[in-house]
């Protein structure tokens, strides 16, 4: 009699890219679009920074060359990744789910509870992947520095704030520092972002709810705390927008362009993989395993602005 195959599929292959899509670019900075992906990067990117003084001289009847030109780079490599995970069968049979296991010993996974399993684990990742890429530390298993982390290590970015708190009575205020301390070749870019954590999201739509002494106690519309419905927020013009990953009090003014995610995403490193272990050791466990690289970067650091 044929060897019973409890899981006759491994979702590897291209339905793994699917996964590893899912996982990867359903945070909120990533499915939004929110700064620059980059995949396909096999081990690592080079960035070319190109600064000039000025280049503009009076007219002569000569070529006469000037201005310096300096060229820097950063370095964009994202780190390897895994998810291992073990579970044995016979702890389902109790289920709810019993019944679509068939009641042979050599019990089947249930199908939908592996597309669950897969499901979750890759929120998961995403969840991860969402506080690495603004709050991570390389130092800790499981992260890659963040861009709270590259930030503050860049002298080149402009700090503002000191750390103070953030509440719906000073949200306001502290967010007119940031805005008054980017530069003004980067003010007015279309691409412009003042990337904000929860609290201060959060202070805000309070604020102009009629919660800040200049806004008026009807708030927004003379809607009071009833006038947002979760759409689009602003500021002095520019798109305010929530990054869950970032830490309580803090603030990140920069171009979307200024800021980059990479991965490895598409290529064949990456792999999703459900392995039934009936077959291979003879015991009823089941694998998990999920493979994928992941890493961030920012470019211009003089055109940044962090309230940390």
């Amino acid at each position: 009699m044929a060897t019973t195959t409890s899981i006759t599929t491994t979702y590897a292959g291209e339905f793994a890219g699917d996964y590893i899509s899912a996982a990867l670019l359903s945070g909120t900075t990533l499915a939004n679009d929110l700064i620059t992906i980059k995949p396909n990067i096999k081990y690592k990117e080079v960035m070319k920074k190109v600064a000039t003084n000025s280049i503009v001289s009076n007219a002569t009847c000569d070529f006469d060359p000037t201005s310096n030109l300096t060229l820097t780079e950063r370095i964009l490599q994202p780190e390897e990744f895994q998810v291992n995970l073990q579970l044995c069968k016979k702890d389902f049979i109790s289920d709810w789910e019993a019944a679509s296991m068939g009641f042979s010993a050599y019990s089947n996974l249930p199908s939908n509870f592996a597309d669950f399993l897969i499901a979750h684990v890759a929120d998961k990742v995403a969840q991860k992947l969402e506080q690495n890429i603004w709050g991570g530390t390389n130092a800790n298993a499981g992260e890659f520095d963040g861009f709270r982390t590259t930030l503050l290590a860049d002298g080149d970015v402009t700090d503002v704030g000191a750390g103070a708190a953030v509440d719906s009575s000073n949200v306001i205020a502290k967010m007119g520092l940031v805005v008054d301390a980017i530069p003004s070749a980067v003010y007015g870019a279309d691409d412009l972002f003042i990337y904000v954590s929860a609290n201060v999201y959060r202070a805000y739509v309070r604020a102009l709810g009629g919660f800040a002494s200049n806004v008026g106690a009807a708030g927004t519309n003379d809607q009071g705390t009833q006038w947002f419905n979760g759409g689009a927020l602003t500021f002095d013009g520019m798109n305010v927008v929530l990054a869950q990953g970032l830490a309580s009090n803090t603030m990140v003014a920069a171009e979307k362009s200024n800021l980059f995610f990479g991965t490895g995403l598409l290529n064949d490193t990456n792999e999703v993989k459900v392995i039934d272990m009936a077959d291979i050791d003879g015991s009823q466990n089941v694998r998990v395993v999920m493979r994928f690289t992941a890493g961030i970067q920012h470019g211009i650091g003089s055109d940044i602005v962090l309230y940390s």
